[in-house]
């Protein structure tokens, strides 16, 4: 793959993943003693790669896909990030989502940068037996950019645990020796941690519980909606279920469904079992994604894609809290909506930061040659989202801010600290 330089032209979307990092990253820096020509170099990316993956396809035509990685920033350590095969993929949403990266490892003090990648390709096009010949040409595309102290990429949208296994093998086969640590979220089998698919939601549900006990406000009492019954969605669902709150709604893509007293969240498959799976049972209505963001509840959980509550419903939200599931749900103007009605938004670069945090127990795992087992991998994970909620919750009782802003000053400071102590190339 070559390597693209990136311009940001003047009518670059308003709500686009990337002018929205850069306009949160911009609003935290007000709040700290941060150099100017930091701040101007985290608003850019180290470098773009942009290339061609050819595929063969079952019936023997070639077709040509476009494939990026944008690797934001490495002051602390090698980039990190997921791949994702989608239709929507651009080279602005690959930088702006491998920002949140840079910002999310730091939060939670991994020694990681940012980056994203992925392919524009729709995946349900595809084949298992094309996916894995894409997966691998893309994996020989980027093998000069990546690599276990380099860029570690991971399952995203479109991709999963298979994905990374065909990746790792077709980057081992080309370096001559077994390289685990190239991925995260592989299986077990190869190298993965116990723990990897189901540690992003379970990281939702613990900051949900932090976030309520934070406002006094009892789980046993709390109702949740939540947008999106994936990996993330249902996994925090299922948790908060256990733990005594009621789930009064969830949906995927084809809709939701809603009961006032309460979902078996255990008896709805969620997307990764069955596909579409959300349909109304008996005692329950069927309601849009639309309204579901809009219900009377305690806590709303918009876990399914970007840009989700903007400035057309911001103020129709009834929830008392929301946390974020899903990388990007809100808008700048919508978290200036819900600023001013005082409604708390937990940032998505710590309620779901617990995907790349077990990827770094992964990638601890691979370089160590040592699995651990569940029980570690929750136990470890609990102990780090509590501490990077309470590293936050500092920042946000002792300043002016957001909740946003918070998680961001954590974040910005760190980076900003090492950029400092390492200096500038000249």
């Amino acid at each position: 793959m070559s390597e693209q330089k990136t311009v940001t032209t003047a009518d670059e979307e308003a709500e686009s993943a990337l002018a929205t990092a850069r306009a949160q990253l911009e609003r935290a820096a007000t709040h700290i003693d941060v150099d100017a020509g930091i701040v101007e170099r985290l608003k850019h990316p180290t470098k773009v790669l942009r290339g061609s993956v050819p595929l063969e396809r079952d019936d023997g035509t070639v077709e040509i896909f476009t494939g990026y990685r944008a690797q934001h920033d490495d002051v602390r350590g090698p980039y990190k990030g997921g791949l994702r095969y989608h239709p929507d993929v651009t080279e602005d949403e690959c930088i702006g989502l491998a920002m949140w990266m840079t910002w999310k490892c730091a939060v939670m003090d991994l020694p990681f940068g940012g980056a994203k990648g992925g392919i524009v390709v729709d995946p349900k096009d595809l084949s298992a037996a094309e996916q894995e010949r894409l997966t691998r040409r893309f994996a020989e595309e980027m093998r000069d950019f990546v690599g276990p102290t380099v860029d570690i990429p991971a399952p995203d949208m479109g991709t999963d645990a298979q994905t990374m296994a065909w990746f790792m093998d077709a980057y081992s086969m080309q370096e001559g020796e077994t390289v685990p640590g190239v991925v995260t979220g592989k299986p077990p089998v190869i190298g993965g941690s116990y723990g990897r698919s189901e540690a992003p939601g379970r990281s939702v549900a613990l900051v949900t519980r932090e976030t309520a006990d934070h406002y006094d406000l009892p789980l046993e009492t709390a109702t949740v909606a939540v947008q999106g019954f994936g990996s993330v969605g249902s996994e925090a669902a299922r948790l908060l279920d256990e733990w005594g709150a009621t789930v009064v709604a969830v949906s995927d893509v084809s809709g939701g469904i809603y009961d006032a007293d309460g979902l078996d969240t255990h008896a709805i498959e969620s997307h990764g079992e069955r596909p579409e799976a959300v349909s109304p049972t008996e005692g329950t209505s069927q309601i849009t994604n639309e309204e579901l963001l809009e219900l009377d509840v305690d806590v709303l959980i918009p876990a399914a894609v970007g840009n989700v509550l903007t400035n057309a419903n911001a103020d129709a939200v009834q929830a008392d809290i929301i946390v974020e599931g899903a990388n990007g749900p809100t808008t700048t103007e919508a978290d200036r909506i819900f600023a001013e009605r005082g409604v708390p938004v937990i940032p998505d670069i710590v309620a779901n930061a617990g995907g790349v945090t077990v990827s770094y127990f992964e990638w601890l795992q691979d370089i160590n040659r040592r699995q651990w087992s569940l029980e570690r991998v929750h136990e470890e994970l609990e102990a780090e989202m509590l501490s990077a909620w309470e590293d936050v919750r500092a920042e946000f009782t002792a300043r002016d801010v957001t909740w946003r802003e918070a998680a961001y000053i954590v974040a910005l400071s760190r980076v900003a600290e090492a950029k400092s102590t390492r200096g500038l190339w000249p």
